[in-house]
C-alpha cells in the first residue's frame, strides 16, 4: 500500500509541493506561537513584522511572518464553508494583515491542522482542504504550517498520513500560488519517508520546550525511528538526538524541521541558546524565531544575527551535518562531533558538550572528514571559529592551520563550530575521490 501510494505520488509531479520552487534553502522567519500562543492580534503581528525590518533581521533572511493558531473566528462561513478570521483580533482581515506585511517586503504565513480542530480548539481543515487553500491564496498567503491535532485517528501508518497531508498539498498547488507547505505532524509515521514529494518541510518530533536537556515523560520517545507517541515538552538535546539519523532525508526544497527556535524566551543560558541555534542551523532545520522580536536583549540579538552560522544553514549545497560520534563523559553528559559539507570545497563541524563541566578533546580530522575518506582527512585545513569575531568584527575568526587533529575545549552545554577549508594535501586528495 505504502509503495503504491508513493509510486502514484512520483507519477503526478503537478501536485507535488516539491515542484513549487520554494525552500531551496531552509525557510527563515518568525512565528507567533512559542511566545504568544493564542494571544495574538493584528497589531502584534504587524508590529513584529516591522521589528524584523528595523532590527535588520530581514537582511539576514528572516522573511516569513507566520500567524500560528487562534486567528480563527468561532466558525466557518455558514454559506460557503470558507475559513473566517476573528474580526476582533483582525479588524482588517487576514488579507489586510498580509497586505501590510507584503508592503514591508516580507511574506506571510497562516496555520491550520489536518484534523477537525486545530490544537487550540479552532476549526481545522480536514475535509475542507480545497476551500481553505483557495481562501489562503486569495488572502495572499505565502506559507502554511499544517498541524496534526484532532485527526480522527487517520494516522498510525504512513499511507494513511500521506493521504491526509497530500490532500492539502494538492489543494495548495492547484491554487496556482506558490505557498510553502510546512507539515507539523510531530514525526508521526516517519514523514521523512513519505512527505519528501509533498511538502517543503516536516516536523520530526514532538513540540519543543524552552529547556536544554530536562527529561519529560510527555516527550516519551528515545528513538524517533520507532516512536508512536511523539508528544511535547521536548528539550533541545532530545530533539537533536531524534534528528541524528535523518540528515540523509533532507535536501533542497524539503527539510527536516526540528521545530521553532526558543532563543530569547528565557528558559536557557546564553551557551545553551548558542548550542540550540548552531545545531538547528547545521542540520538544516528551518530557522523560525519564536521570541518577542520587538523586545530583545543584546545576547539574543548576538545569537540570531550570527551571519556565519546562518550562512551554514543557508548554504546552497543543502547538505545537513550528521553526527559522527557521541561519547559519554564522566559527569553524565556526552561529547558529540557533527560534520557536514558546504559549497566550494568548504566544510563545517561542531563539537557539542551536553555535560555539566568543561571538557577538552583532541578532535581527529580524519573523524571530521569521515565521509570524504582517510586520505582527505589527513590533509592540512585552515579552521575558522564561527563564534569568534576577527579583527574587523566579522564572525569567523581564522584560528590557524591544522593537520591530524585540533584540540577543542568546550564548556558545559556549549558548542564550538568551525568552518574548514583545505589548505594542502586535502585539496589533492579530494581530486582523487
Amino acid at each position: 500500500m505504502a509503495r503504491s501510494l508513493l509510486a502514484l505520488a512520483s507519477a503526478l509531479p503537478a501536485v507535488m509541493a516539491l515542484n513549487n520552487g520554494l525552500a531551496l534553502t531552509p525557510q527563515m522567519g518568525w512565528n507567533t506561537w512559542n511566545r504568544f500562543g493564542c494571544g495574538i492580534d493584528e497589531d502584534l503581528i504587524v508590529g513584529s513584522a516591522k521589528a524584523l525590518v528595523s532590527n535588520n533581521l530581514t537582511a539576514l533572511g528572516y522573511n516569513y511572518v507566520l500567524i500560528d493558531d487562534c486567528w480563527h473566528a468561532d466558525s466557518r462561513d455558514p454559506d460557503t464553508g470558507a475559513p473566517v478570521e476573528n474580526k476582533d483580533k483582525f479588524p482588517n482581515g487576514i488579507k489586510g494583515v498580509a497586505d501590510q506585511i507584503h508592503d514591508l517586503g516580507l511574506k506571510v504565513g497562516i496555520y491550520s491542522s489536518a484534523g477537525t480542530y486545530t490544537c487550540g480548539g479552532k476549526f481545522g481543515s480536514l475535509g475542507f482542504e480545497e476551500i481553505d487553500a483557495k481562501t489562503y491564496a486569495s488572502w495572499g498567503i505565502d506559507y502554511l504550517k499544517y498541524d496534526n491535532c484532532y485527526n480522527e485517528g487517520r494516522a498510525g501508518t504512513p499511507p494513511v498520513s500521506y493521504e491526509r497531508y497530500n490532500n492539502m498539498s494538492r489543494a495548495l498547488n492547484e491554487t496556482g500560488r506558490p505557498i510553502l507547505y510546512s507539515m507539523c505532524n510531530w514525526g508521526e509515521d516517519g514523514p521523512w519517508n513519505f512527505a519528501v514529494d509533498i511538502a517543503n518541510s516536516w516536523r520530526i518530533s514532538g513540540d519543543i520546550y524552552d529547556n536544554f536537556d530536562r527529561y519529560d515523560v510527555r516527550c516519551p520517545c528515545t528513538d524517533m525511528l520507532d516512536c508512536k507517541l511523539p508528544g511535547f515538552h521536548c528539550a533541545v538535546t532530545r530533539i537533536l538526538d531524534f534528528s541524528a539519523p535523518l540528515g540523509q532525508k533532507a535536501g533542497r526544497g524539503h527539510w527536516n524541521d526540528l521545530d521553532m527556535l526558543e532563543v530569547g524566551n528565557g528558559g536557557m543560558t546564553f551557551d545553551e541558546y548558542v548550542t540550540h541555534f548552531s545545531m538547528w542551523a547545521l542540520v538544516k532545520s528551518p530557522l523560525i524565531l519564536g521570541n518577542d522580536v520587538t523586545d530583545m536583549s543584546d545576547d539574543t540579538k548576538t545569537i540570531i544575527t550570527n551571519d556565519a552560522i546562518i550562512a551554514v544553514n543557508q548554504d546552497p549545497n543543502g547538505s545537513p551535518a550528521t553526527r559522527v560520534w557521541k561519547r559519554s563523559l564522566p559527569d553524565g553528559g556526552d561529547l558529540q562531533l557533527w560534520s557536514g559539507s558546504l559549497v566550494n570545497n568548504q566544510f563545517v563541524f561542531a563539537v557539542l558538550n551536553t555535560g555539566t563541566s568543561n571538557h577538552t578533546e583532541d578532535i581527529s580530522l580524519i573523524d571530521v572528514f569521515t565521509d570524504q575518506g582517510k586520505s582527505f582527512g589527513s590533509g592540512t585545513f585552515t579552521l575558522f571559529d564561527l563564534w569568534q569575531k576577527d579583527d574587523s568584527g566579522k564572525w569567523g575568526k581564522n584560528i590557524g592551520d591544522f593537520q591530524g587533529k585540533v584540540s577543542v575545549t568546550v564548556g558545559a552545554h556549549q558548542t564550538k563550530v568551525y568552518r574548514a577549508t583545505p589548505a594542502s594535501g586535502a585539496k589533492r586528495a579530494v581530486d582523487e575521490l
